[in-house]
């Protein structure tokens, strides 16, 4: 193509000159003969003018024009009379007036507008099967430039800290005690079977052992599990490891990358140091281990002031050894009995037995739990929740961390509600970004009847609790951090244990794995610590949702170019798809109907 400008760059200072464009036809309006064309590009918009009266252009060419059409048009730029500017348009005081017209593609009629505002009440399997033409709407043309200006950002960013890109193996061998995995039959190697990464975690750790000293990649990884707006079965994320740091550094880095991402994405200037919360305080003021604290509504203990209560359900528990919690949903007091039972619900399926509550309408308490309150009860209540006419107090009473979790979520939905109501701003141009620390290194699964890695196996506890690894692993803090954005955690990472002895300790004397599943999954990792593993540690990020952010949306699936469904299905392309008794046989596999 000879162009010579693209749709958005025309100006008042290209009077007069001839210029020729290519594009998309955006839409069509004839004023008596006159065709008006908005010409749409990835740049812009421009409007072209077909005048039969003064081009050659022959009507039945004009004829063919339709939406979503490719042309290329030759003509001169002219201004526009002053009742025709555009105002909503960087192009809108210029017009091209067509010499020459060349049609490259005439368009069948779309199955939906394009139109951003349209198109968004158009089902979204139709819009995902139609994926190229669904990108052609100028919010989701600007959602992959942020991604791209995104992408280049962190890798001039890396590149100035010394860091070399280096790319890891997609297949991997399998390691089941992580999530389920995409397992990728080896026609050379039959009944042997490749696992497709979920993270480069283990690679990234020889690349410290093999003296890389500072690494990174925007990874590819995959994961086959229940896909929602912020999962798919395939992303990308910003995997980094270096060798000789602690802590300090990796929070020093990341709070430089975040600060050069907003700043040139953006424009907007990050404050630092982030805060550093605890996970134990997160989960106590907050109910999450990714808090949002963009508004306040914090989650108080009450188990000291409900140890003698004469509410039998609240003293039960705390016998038992559980807690009372409580929040104050201000001026949530006229919520609907649906909106309520919306709540209950949320809470039932979180493992309470239901959802406790006092409503206070002008600075009357009601409630049904509150005859078995005494007046020092109500009046803790009212001192540290500092309760008000319109108010919703909240209650969970279970163990620690499900109680924490309960009014967790129960607080976001009372946020939401009370965002809907117009009582609550949570500006979507705040952007309050905190480290999570302190992590427990294992929970105790009920179900499994042992110990599991809150993180990963790989990760080294603080220093001073290794003595406690055997006697009480419980206590043992590890050295893992999360960095979170508005509730959303944008990437985890930790110091690793990098001596041999130590990481086998805990594969087989804490999380229980037997000896020979250690040396058939992790020997070659033992093994090369052996050889002069450096200190080291890195964090990965969620690129996807980093982008997201930075895009102002909440689906990952907005910044992916051509993402799945929640069934993992490609509409676009019809995949999954079967395949065929050749290549069955030839990977020695063969399948039972179900």
């Amino acid at each position: 193509m000879k162009r010579t400008h693209t749709c958005g760059a025309l100006r008042k200072s290209n009077q007069g000159q001839s210029v020729t464009l290519v594009g998309w036809i955006d839409s069509i309006r004839d004023h008596g003969g006159i065709l008006f064309v908005d010409l749409r590009d990835r740049e812009g918009l421009t409007q072209v003018l077909f005048d039969p009266h003064s081009s050659s252009i022959p009507q039945e060419k004009l004829n063919q024009l339709k939406d979503e059409s490719v042309i290329e048009v030759t003509g001169k730029v002219k201004f526009r009379s002053d009742g025709t500017i555009n105002h909503k348009l960087e192009t809108g005081a210029i017009e091209v007036a067509v010499a020459v017209l060349i049609i490259h593609n005439i368009s069948d009629t779309i199955p939906f507008p394009l139109e951003d505002e349209k198109a968004d009440k158009v089902n979204e399997d139709l819009r995902l099967a139609h994926r190229y033409l669904d990108l052609r709407r100028p919010r989701n043309l600007n959602r992959l430039q942020v991604r791209h200006r995104t992408s280049k950002c962190l890798r001039d960013y890396m590149d100035a800290q010394g860091f070399l890109e280096v790319e890891t193996p997609i297949l991997f061998k399998s390691t089941p005690e992580g999530a389920r995995e995409f397992l990728v039959p080896s026609r050379l190697n039959p009944n042997q079977f490749y696992a497709l990464t979920q993270s480069p975690q283990q690679y990234k750790q020889m690349l410290m052992v093999a003296g890389v000293e500072r690494y990174y990649s925007m990874a590819r990884c995959f994961r086959d599990e229940d896909l929602r707006s912020d999962r798919q079965p395939e992303f990308t994320q910003l995997d980094l490891e270096m060798s000789f740091i602690d802590r300090e550094d990796i929070y020093a880095l990341l709070e430089g990358m975040m600060q050069k991402v907003w700043k040139t994405v953006k424009g907007v200037e990050l404050p630092t140091p982030f805060p550093r919360i605890p996970f134990k305080e997160a989960m106590d003021r907050f109910g999450s281990d990714k808090p949002d604290t963009r508004f306040t509504m914090e989650i108080e203990d009450f188990t000291k002031d409900f140890s003698k209560s004469g509410f039998k359900v609240f003293a039960s528990v705390i016998k038992k050894g559980g807690v009372v919690k409580a929040f104050n949903a201000k001026g949530l007091s006229d919520i609907t009995q649906g909106e309520l039972r919306n709540l209950e619900d949320i809470a039932k399926m979180l493992g309470a037995k239901g959802l406790a509550f006092i409503r206070v309408d002008k600075e009357e308490w009601k409630s049904p739990i509150l005859k078995f309150f005494s007046e020092e009860e109500r009046a803790s209540l009212q001192k540290r929740l500092q309760i008000e006419a319109g108010d919703m107090i909240f209650f969970a009473a279970t163990h620690w961390e499900q109680a924490c979790t309960i009014l967790g979520r129960i607080r976001l939905e009372s946020a939401n509600l009370l965002q809907k109501k117009q009582r609550l701003k949570v500006s979507k141009d705040k952007f309050n970004f905190l480290w999570v620390v302190n992590f427990p290194l294992m929970t105790y699964s009920q179900e499994e009847d042992r110990f599991e890695a809150t993180h990963h196996p790989f990760t080294a506890p603080v220093a001073e609790d290794i003595e406690k690894l055997e006697s009480d692993p419980a206590k043992v803090r590890g050295q893992h951090y999360d960095l979170v954005l508005n509730g959303v955690e944008l990437g985890g990472g930790s110091i690793r244990v990098h001596q041999p002895d130590l990481q086998k300790k805990v594969f087989e004397t804490v999380l229980k794995i037997p000896k020979d599943v250690v040396e058939s999954r992790f020997g070659y990792l033992l093994k090369a610590f052996r050889y002069g593993a450096p200190p080291h540690g890195g964090i990965a990020i969620g690129f996807d949702r980093l982008c997201a952010i930075l895009s102002g949306t909440t689906s990952i699936r907005d910044v992916i170019a051509f993402p799945k469904t929640q069934k993992g299905q490609d509409l676009m392309n019809a995949s999954p798809s079967p395949a065929t008794k050749k290549q069955l046989s030839d990977l020695n596999i063969s399948i039972t109907e179900t």
